[in-house]
Order: structure tokens, then C-alpha cells, then sequence
């Protein structure tokens, strides 16, 4: 029987989206049935075997979607395997050393039992929504910094992790 997974997001300008979108092909290429939301479109998690979760990081707090997702969600979440992601660094750093996450994210990985997070690279180019923003990338400190080797890399490892379960059953 395939193993449905959610892969689930929060985004501002759409550079998380694209990462939960590569996730969402390595799972589908391994042969696993990854339905891609948008996090404020999620309705109910129950239908899913498996669950991931990615927030952009906006001055040291995921994007409000996926706060809310996992808040509202939580009790079902916990009840079934589920990993997060973050992007953000606007900067190299994320490829350079693992970094842990903010912490609201920590706690909830406490209190889901999340199997893992990773931080993603973000990226803020040209046309960027908001102010902040805006200004970041007008003074040169914007760019993608996202690492889609290891993006695939992590899905990989949640791919074989889901499907050696389904075996064992």
C-alpha cells in the first residue's frame, strides 16, 4: 500500500515553497504519495501516514502558517511519523554547519517527537515581499543560498526511513 505523506509549508516569497516542492518530488520518485499544501490550506492531517512541515524563518520565528499548522494540529501530528524544515540564513551558513532550530521550533520537535530538523539556506531576491525585505536585498545582502543537494539528501533519508517501515508491517 503507498505511504501518503503530507509536505507542508508556510512561505512569504515563495522560496520555502520551492524547497517543500523538491522534498515533496524525492518522496514521489521513491515511490511514496506526497500531497503539497500550503500550510494555511491545511484542513485535516489525518488522512496522512507521514508528515512534514517547513517554515521560512522571519527574525528568529517560523512563518505564522506553519506555527499555526502544527499548533492546531499537534494531538495528530504527534500520532504519526513527522519531521520540520526551516530556510532562511541569507548566507552560506546552512551548508557550512548544521543549525538548530529557533526556538519554538525546538519545542515543538520536543512535544511532537519530531523525527528531525534541518535548516535550508534561504533565498531573497529581487521583488521580495515587505519592507524588510525590500531593503535587505536593496543593499546587497539578499541572494538563494538554498542547497538543493542537501535538500534532496534529507528527503532521501526520510523516503528510505518511511519505506523500510513499510516493510516491516
Amino acid at each position: 500500500m503507498p505511504t501518503s505523506v503530507l509536505v507542508t509549508y508556510g512561505t512569504t516569497n515563495g522560496s520555502t515553497a520551492q524547497i517543500a516542492e523538491a522534498v515533496a518530488e524525492v518522496l514521489r520518485k521513491a515511490g511514496l504519495v506526497p500531497d503539497l499544501l500550503p500550510a494555511r490550506s491545511v484542513v485535516d492531517v489525518t488522512p496522512y501516514s507521514a508528515v512534514v512541515v517547513g517554515g521560512g524563518l522571519y527574525a528568529g520565528r517560523w512563518h505564522r502558517d506553519a506555527r499555526r499548522l502544527v499548533k492546531r494540529h499537534g494531538r495528530q501530528l504527534a500520532e504519526r511519523p513527522l519531521w520540520f524544515f526551516s530556510s532562511g540564513p541569507l548566507d552560506a551558513s546552512a551548508s557550512e554547519r548544521d543549525i538548530p532550530p529557533v526556538h519554538g521550533v525546538r519545542r515543538a520537535i520536543t512535544r511532537l517527537d519530531a523525527r528531525s530538523h534541518v535548516t535550508f539556506g534561504g533565498c531573497l531576491e529581487e521583488g521580495a515581499k515587505g519592507r524588510i525585505a525590500q531593503s535587505i536585498v536593496r543593499n546587497g545582502k539578499g541572494g538563494d543560498f538554498r542547497d538543493f543537494g542537501a535538500i534532496e539528501g534529507w528527503a532521501t533519508r526520510i523516503a528510505d526511513e518511511l519505506l523500510k517501515e513499510r516493510e516491516e508491517d
